[in-house]
């Protein structure tokens, strides 16, 4: 291995200190936007001026904000305001044209402290609506946006996993999605009347299949909303009018995987739909009245939080393995880049990303993501998403580039339970957590191995939260092919992380393994890393957070002196933040240990 270079102009530590973003629009206000960005060193809210390029810092809070929304008419900023990152508190509101100075406005202070993961406002202002989790479950409220502070209307209660409200244009409706009558994690769609209680709620499902509402037409009076289903066996777009309470299923048998709509066009007329195949990224226009689906030719790589704005401006978020984000408009045509509304800035140069298959137990294809140093790797280093519900698409990732400077090369490994290559391949490991996605990882290994990507004695696992728990659980599953471990922010046993995690994950945990851990405990005990202490041969090094209301503190600990106990080679530091650890002094902080980990444990 190179010798780590940690001083404070190192070229790796520079990637870290790129700033990253995204950005949102008001609906209404296109002069006035929100950005979200590290810029500083640490996640917060800006009031973004369009027209001057001005972004006015709205938080200052110690952990960081990751998550807010900016009002349709662009008057107010929305975030959940939480304690050090424990995502435990209230949705509060900021005027536009304050400062981090300027008063928070609780939205609905007599509700106490609690977790909630969506809000949204109807595009005439008038309603906000929001999720609470608590142990009670899931609460969907509606307020006021005229009358807050406000008492808060409750218009549904689950025990099940819940999200929403979506909100028509002028809050008649409100739509949830739910997993309510389901015996695994299969969606169902929920449409409240709120302006006349009176009317029953109306539901669209799919049988044995999940079915998810997304976003209402932007146009007054429509009752048309956008859903997707993967009743086929892929996601595919459709459209509920629920006036009339027909379905529209968009056509796509031409398109291999997964297709998500991104939004409306504000003419109600044409949709912008995100298209992925073996996890790579393509943009499409589909014309309803024409029956037409239009590909966007723009270049390769991550398109992400894209929509839609007056004018037909497509604003989407691109980056690739070697280019930071940027967020640009694309032509609506021929989605080529038109004009760059903001960059990250200037990156150092990095090495690109290749596209592989392989197979795994039960003749599964499997993609990851490799990228290799100029020179033959000195070892490799296998990655795994965090989720498990995502995927891991073609982004500017400072860690892998970071690796590959070293002389490794390196993997990310989308795994079975990975979304958007199909229902079946993403259902594979409901209700048995732990053993195929390993599957998947030891068939990374052979595959590189046997493609003279690295010597058999030099391969590294790494992740975080999900990943981190794959790190673990690989270890001791299937402990002799491993060189060690490198785990961040990791699920170490299943039954005591859901004695203490935050209410949104505990319904997230059920949907995941059909149940609690003491109506399943056989089988959260084989998906659990602590089960398989005895076996584990490799070094571990881990970075766990105190304030992680995800996968908490303490489950850890247990785990940690399981290994010592058991004699293992175990070292974990704690950091005092939330889940996210968002601020880039820990992402660089951690990459240093790391590396001297790496090298100590090379030396030997």
């Amino acid at each position: 291995m190179t010798k780590p270079n940690l001083t404070p102009d190192a070229t790796w530590k520079q990637r870290f200190t790129v700033p990253n973003f995204y950005t949102q629009i008001a609906h209404k206000n296109p002069d006035r936007g929100l950005v979200i960005s590290d810029k500083n060193g640490v996640y917060q809210l800006y009031a973004w001026d369009i027209p001057s390029g001005e972004q006015r810092p709205l938080t200052h809070e110690p952990a960081g904000v990751t998550f807010g929304g900016i009002s349709p008419d662009g008057e107010y900023i929305y975030y959940h305001q939480d304690t050090g990152g424990d995502e435990l508190g209230k949705w509060v509101r900021v005027p536009f044209t304050g400062d981090v100075s300027s008063p928070r406005q609780d939205i609905a202070p007599n509700l106490p402290n609690y977790y909630s993961n969506s809000l949204s406002q109807s595009l005439d202002n008038a309603v906000i609506g929001f999720t609470v989790a608590t142990h009670e479950g899931f609460k969907i409220y509606t307020v006021s946006a005229d009358a807050i502070p406000a008492e808060p209307v409750l218009i549904h209660q689950s025990h099940h996993l819940t999200y929403g409200p979506i909100l028509s244009y002028d809050a008649k409706y409100a739509v949830i999605g739910t997993t309510e009558g389901s015996k695994n994690r299969d969606f169902s769609a929920v449409v409240f009347d709120i302006q006349d209680a009176d009317n029953p709620p109306l539901i669209m499902h799919d049988d044995d299949s999940s079915l998810r509402p997304l976003a209402f037409a932007p146009l007054a009076g429509d009752a048309r909303i956008l859903c997707t289903t993967d009743s086929s066996g892929y996601d595919r777009p459709l459209i509920w009018d629920i006036t009339t309470g027909s379905r529209t299923d968009i056509p796509l048998s031409a398109l291999e995987g997964s297709v998500t709509p991104q939004g409306w066009f504000p003419d109600g007329k044409r949709l912008l739909l995100s298209h992925l195949d073996q996890a790579i990224h393509h943009l499409y226009i589909y014309d309803l009245e024409h029956s037409t689906l239009t590909r966007l030719n723009h270049p390769s790589g991550t398109f992400s939080n894209s929509y839609v704005i007056q004018d037909d401006e497509i604003i989407t978020h691109w980056e690739d393995a070697t280019h930071p984000i940027y967020a640009v408009i694309l032509d609506n045509t021929t989605g080529a880049i038109k004009r760059t509304l903001l960059a990250s800035g200037d990156a150092p140069a990095g090495r690109p990303w290749r596209s592989v298959t392989f197979k795994s137990s039960g003749d599964v294809a499997i993609q990851a993501w490799l990228c290799t140093p100029e020179t033959e790797p000195q070892g490799l280093i296998i990655h795994m998403h965090g989720g498990p519900t995502t995927v891991t698409t073609e982004t500017y990732k400072p860690d892998a580039q970071t690796w590959v400077d070293h002389g490794f090369a390196w993997m990310s490994v989308n795994y079975r339970g990975s979304t958007t290559f199909g229902r079946e391949f993403e259902a594979a490991i409901w209700g048995m957590l732990g053993h195929r996605e390993v599957d998947d990882i030891v068939s990374a290994y052979h595959w590189a191995v046997d493609n003279s990507i690295t010597p058999p004695h030099r391969v590294f696992l790494t992740g975080a939260s999900y990943g981190g728990y794959l790190t673990l659980q690989t270890l001791g599953k299937a402990p002799e092919l491993w060189a060690g471990g490198m785990a961040e922010v990791a699920i170490a046993d299943w039954t005591l992380m859901y004695q203490d995690m935050a209410d949104t994950l505990k319904g997230y945990h059920r949907s995941l393994w059909g149940g609690t851990p003491d109506e399943h405990p056989e089988a959260h005990r084989r998906g659990s890393p602590l089960t398989y202490v005895e076996d584990v041969q490799a070094p571990l090094i881990v970075m766990q957070a105190l304030n992680d209301t995800r996968c908490p503190a303490y489950q850890m600990q247990v785990y940690e002196q399981a290994m010592q106990e058991a004699g293992k080679d175990i070292t974990v530091h704690w950091f005092d933040a939330g889940h996210g650890r968002t601020q880039q002094a820990n992402k660089i902080r951690t990459m240093e240990l790391f590396l001297a980990w790496m090298s100590e444990r090379l030396a030997r």
